[in-house]
């Protein structure tokens, strides 16, 4: 069942924000293949743009490998000054790399800022081996693959831990960006590795030392993530910044060059702070609808917000919006207090996904007892003839 939230009749204090909304569309133009834009703190995506079309990822898919290594590390199956042996697979791996040997042993921290800061594909490799079942790259890859389903990446999957070309090795935009995502939020203690700008392992490789994420050295709170390129997956990026206590995480593959690639970087990280208002819609507890109760002693309960109903909204803020509740009902009773019951669509913006906010029961509804069924049943058969039911409660 579909309902149009009406609050000049439930909500008066929202009766300016929460109607109809006819305000402008916001559109933001990008010359990127894919784009994928989220305000981490509320989780509005703000702009998806052939999100969930698998991609080529190049090095960006290395964002996987080191989201293992971190949970690794985190239930102690690695730890930072443990030293890992480099096989002669992970010593062939040409393009960007540590310059690794058969004869090395690296540590596990220098790998990871191998990985970050030098994208090194022989470092993915020598951490892949190490935590994989069987030994073997491939066997990490499998690895890869599952847990990216774990964490909700529905369009990933891995042929390798580096981003190595190969035509079974694909992610969306969408799922880079849950990917960063959850990097943020389990591991805070390691985020900051992203934001190292140089790294010079060992002397050997001089010519390989710098991050080659453009926005650290533009600043603007940029502190992350991970480039990527090949000539198939064309230049991307995936990156944040946090400026005035708000992060934004983005997205952007298939771009033309570095030059397009920076550019485009720094002017949608600027769009995404500058074009978007927070509008708190409802608080917490606060009665949105109503939905309807079968065999329950009550008609009918109310449905809230179980925490306040924030929306981040494109400027100029409008007045009024569109806000819709959906659940299946009428809904059979016992319900408890809490229950999830339905969600409240709330749409934002052009380019820019609906926001839906779980709509919960704001009190107990005990079934009804003998008597009373016999009442409600005999109420549903008599409305169905148009016949007035006499003394029913």
């Amino acid at each position: 069942m579909s309902r149009l939230f009406s609050p000049a009749a439930l909500l008066p204090a929202l009766l300016a924000s929460l109607i109809l909304w006819a305000g402008a569309a916001l559109a933001y133009d990008t010359p990127a293949r894919s784009a994928f834009v989220l305000d981490h703190n509320t989780g509005t995506v703000l702009l998806a743009k052939n999100a969930d079309a698998p991609l080529p990822p190049a090095s960006m898919s290395k964002l996987m490998t080191i989201y293992l290594a971190l949970e690794a590390i985190k239930t102690g199956r690695l730890s930072l000054e443990e030293t890992l042996p480099v096989s002669s697979h992970a010593m062939s791996y040409g393009g960007s790399t540590m310059f690794l040997d058969t004869t090395d042993r690296v540590k596990v921290d220098d790998l990871l800022k191998g990985i970050i800061v030098l994208s090194g594909n022989d470092a993915s490799a020598v951490i892949a081996e190490a935590l994989s079942p069987d030994g073997s790259e491939a066997g990490f890859a499998r690895m890869m693959t599952q847990r990216a389903k774990d964490l909700g990446m529905t369009n990933s999957h891995f042929a390798n831990s580096n981003g190595w070309p190969d035509p079974a090795q694909y992610m969306s935009a969408r799922d880079l960006g849950i990917l960063a995502n959850h990097l943020i939020t389990d591991f805070p203690d390691f985020y900051p590795y992203f934001a190292i700008k140089e790294y010079d392992f060992d002397g050997r490789a001089p010519a390989n030392v710098h991050n080659r994420n453009p926005l650290l050295a533009l600043g603007g709170g940029a502190d992350g993530l991970k480039t990527g390129h090949t000539s198939e997956a064309g230049y991307g990026l995936v990156g944040s910044a946090e400026r005035d206590g708000r992060r934004v995480i983005f997205v952007l593959t298939g771009m033309d060059s570095e030059a397009q690639r920076r550019e485009e970087a720094a002017a949608i990280l600027d769009w995404s702070f500058r074009g978007f208002a927070s509008k708190t819609l409802a608080q917490a507890g606060e009665t949105i609808g109503t939905a309807d109760v079968w065999l329950g002693r009550r008609r009918s309960v109310d449905l809230v917000v179980d925490k306040p109903l924030v929306a981040l909204m494109p400027y100029p803020v409008p007045d009024k919006l569109d806000a819709e509740i959906r659940y299946d009902g009428p809904v059979q009773a016992p319900i408890a207090k809490g229950q999830v019951l339905g969600e409240l669509v709330v749409p934002l913006g052009a380019q820019m996904e609906p926001l839906v906010v779980p709509l919960v029961a704001a009190a107990d509804v005990p079934k009804a007892g003998f008597v009373s069924k016999l009442a409600i049943s005999a109420r549903k058969l008599l409305a169905k003839v148009g016949l007035p039911l006499q003394g029913a409660t």
